[in-house]
């Protein structure tokens, strides 16, 4: 095929030339792409002994035709022939070549698909003992965690018992110290009274001396000698006055003393008392 009879089809076909060549070209050589794609087709004309090639290219709704050719009869038709089976042949051994690298790559790939099939294997034999042993494991650490539970449950239990234990314990000791308080207050109510009655009844009976002495007003009922007028102190009177002081305070401490502890003699003997003291006095003045 000329280049001109290239050209003149292209502008047939109303198509850039370098578009062409490539629609000519998946065309004529097979590939996958092209299966289906494109239809030839062989006429021969008997009354010129001519033959005509055509090729054209499908369509969803028809096919249109890229080009036709025609076929001239050569002279030695078995150089043809036999450059077709060369080509063939050619074309055979790279097919078989590229079978063989196929093939080599599949058994390649298939190798390392076993390999990996056997890590995989591996591997999940080794998650499964990983996961026993961690059950394992999980299923100890579980049961020490609950026998520690049921242990602070337990001490719980008992702290609260302790502490109710206690409570009760606090409440009989508070009731047993409110009664003994009440009993204790009203003890202590008593002895005050008793007390108070006590150091009411102490002071009348110095004050009722304290009058008798001291008081200008008393009336001496008790019997008594006429005094007899003196005109001079003898010699020795300021030293029996001065003994007779000083046994009078040693008589009066012990009768305050026993006035104070016992608290129970009554005014009447006090004065009695009292008037017994001034007789004596003014006897010993009498007999001075």
């Amino acid at each position: 095929v000329s280049e001109a009879e290239i050209s003149r089809e292209a502008a047939d076909m109303e198509m850039n030339r370098e578009k062409y060549v490539e629609e000519l070209k998946k065309a004529l050589i097979a590939g996958e792409e092209s299966a289906g794609k494109y239809n030839f087709a062989i006429s021969r004309d008997e009354e010129n002994m001519e033959c005509h090639f055509s090729y054209e290219r499908n369509l969803k709704d028809g096919s249109f035709r890229l080009g036709s050719l025609k076929l001239q009869e050569v002279p030695s038709p078995a150089e043809v022939v036999k450059e077709l089976i060369g080509y063939c042949l050619d074309c055979l051994g790279r097919l078989q070549a590229k079978n063989e690298h196929l093939q080599k790559e599949n058994e390649r790939l298939f190798s390392d698909w076993s390999d990996v099939e056997k890590r995989l294997e591996k591997c999940v034999e080794a998650k499964e003992e990983l996961e026993a042993d961690l059950y394992n494991r999980f299923i100890l650490v579980l049961n020490e965690k609950k026998a520690k539970i049921r242990n602070l449950q337990k001490l719980l239990n008992e702290a609260k018992e302790s502490v109710a234990d206690a409570k009760c314990t606090r409440g009989s000791i508070s009731t047993t110290q409110m009664t003994t308080v009440r009993e204790n207050d009203y003890d202590g109510s008593t002895d005050e009274e008793s007390e108070n009655l006590t150091q009411a009844s102490l002071p009348s009976a110095p004050e009722r001396k304290d009058s008798l002495l001291g008081s200008p007003d008393v009336i001496d009922t008790a019997p008594r000698r006429k005094r007899r007028q003196r005109t001079a102190k003898p010699a020795g009177t300021g030293a029996k006055m001065a003994t007779y002081e000083t046994e009078l305070s040693a008589k009066e401490k012990p009768d305050l003393a026993s006035q104070k502890t016992s608290g129970k003699r009554s005014p009447d003997v006090m004065s009695l008392e009292t008037l017994e003291n001034t007789c004596e006095v003014e006897d010993l003045f009498d007999d001075i």
